[in-house]
């Protein structure tokens, strides 16, 4: 069902409360922010608000405390770069989440990190009802926590009058959506990653709408294995290979696997390395070889739809990024509409130069693969429907 959105609300002279994810990178020891990508994902949601003569309260996570203050899990420095961002805004920092006082229209006032309070996690009634406290409207903007059923995801909804998304919640699930439920054929998925049990949830749900499915990175090898072909010392998860012929029997024409491989005898960037069609005893398969990435790429040029999640190779360790970067390069000379999960997958995309010619990259590791999945996220079940 298609969700509330910010822009379908009267926010003059009201209070909203907006989730947030400014869970970013610090620097140790100085605690400066080093990326501040996440702050600026939500600016277009914040102004939006502010333009409209709404009163901001942000509220976001930052780390893991464990339910008590720690000091270098603050929000102290993402209140400094916001009034670098926002210039002639007011923007505050609340010493708490809970219990302070609200801004007055045209003002913004960042609360302190919600995991400092063990009810943040456990979805507390009581302390969402307390985040509410003064509230007009709640807008969730922090995809990257809508697969987790906190008090400021879903337990605070109960206690507004209206849960909308915002303006980036909105394009997540736009593309998203378009994505998996209404894609344009050929629409081929890229799996990449360690291990097929980390995504088998994923794999099960593509297959049901994807026409072909590219596998690649340490999860290709359980499949190579359920073929009975050799894979060396290359990672196979032993328990996952009877799931995978399974799934080769039953998906075998949708699935293409790497024809080709880079192998190395160690685990280390620049090791001594050599393409094999067969991977020998000794060695382990670090990246895809030349062949598949010339294979995927016929596929991803016929494309008009692309999903893509997990790096081909050991992305991390040169040069055994080659793969995934030649795979990044296709995806975005394709021409499809291309919908790219974040971590690895956005690293390759921006060490490519490719980066804006992605229809969308995902702000949501966790949350896009539980949406890939098929699963309905909480924080996005909780929104008041259309």
């Amino acid at each position: 069902m298609a969700k509330l959105s910010i822009r379908d609300l009267d926010l003059k002279n009201k209070t909203v409360f907006m989730r947030v994810d400014f869970n970013v990178p610090l620097e140790p020891g100085t605690l400066k922010i080093t990326s501040d990508k996440r702050i600026k994902a939500s600016l277009p949601s914040i102004q939006y608000a502010l333009e409209h003569g709404a009163a901001v309260i942000l509220a976001s996570h930052l780390g893991r405390p464990k339910g008590k203050p720690v000091a270098e899990m603050s929000l102290a420095p993402v209140a400094v770069r916001l009034r670098e961002l926002l210039p002639g805004v007011r923007v505050e920092m609340a010493t708490d989440c809970v219990g302070v006082a609200r801004p007055a229209p045209g003002e913004v006032l960042l609360l302190e990190n919600l995991r400092f309070h063990p009810e943040e996690e456990k979805n507390a009634p009581e302390f969402a009802k307390h985040l509410a406290e003064g509230v007009d409207v709640y807008v969730n903007d922090a995809f990257g926590s809508a697969h987790r059923a906190h008090a400021s995801t879903v337990g605070i909804t109960r206690f507004v009058p209206v849960a909308a998304a915002g303006l980036l919640m909105d394009k997540e699930l736009e593309y998203l959506t378009k994505a998996t439920k209404n894609p344009e054929h050929p629409c081929i998925a890229i799996l990449g990653g360690a291990k097929v049990s980390d995504k088998i949830e994923v794999i099960q749900n593509l297959l049901k709408f994807a026409d072909r499915l590219l596998i690649g990175g340490a999860m290709a090898y359980t499949f190579v294995a359920a073929k009975g072909e050799p894979t060396g010392n290359s990672l196979v998860e032993a328990d996952k290979i009877d799931l995978a012929k399974q799934l080769l029997t039953e998906f075998g024409n949708k699935i293409l696997l790497p024809a080709d491989h880079v192998v190395a005898g160690e685990f280390k960037a620049g090791a001594e390395h050599e393409v094999v069609a067969t991977i020998p005893a000794g060695k382990m398969a670090l990246d895809i070889g030349p062949e598949t990435v010339e294979e995927f790429s016929i596929v991803i040029r016929g494309a008009k739809t692309i999903i893509w999640n997990g790096p081909m190779g050991v992305f991390e360790k040169p040069p055994f990024d080659e793969g995934t970067v030649a795979i990044a390069k296709a995806v975005a000379n394709s021409g499809a509409v291309s919908v790219v999960g974040g971590g690895d997958s956005e690293k390759a995309i921006q060490s490519a130069g490719v980066a804006d010619k992605i229809s969308h990259i995902s702000t949501g590791g966790g949350a896009s693969l539980e949406f890939l999945s098929g699963i309905e996220l909480p924080g996005v079940a909780a929104l008041t429907e259309l």
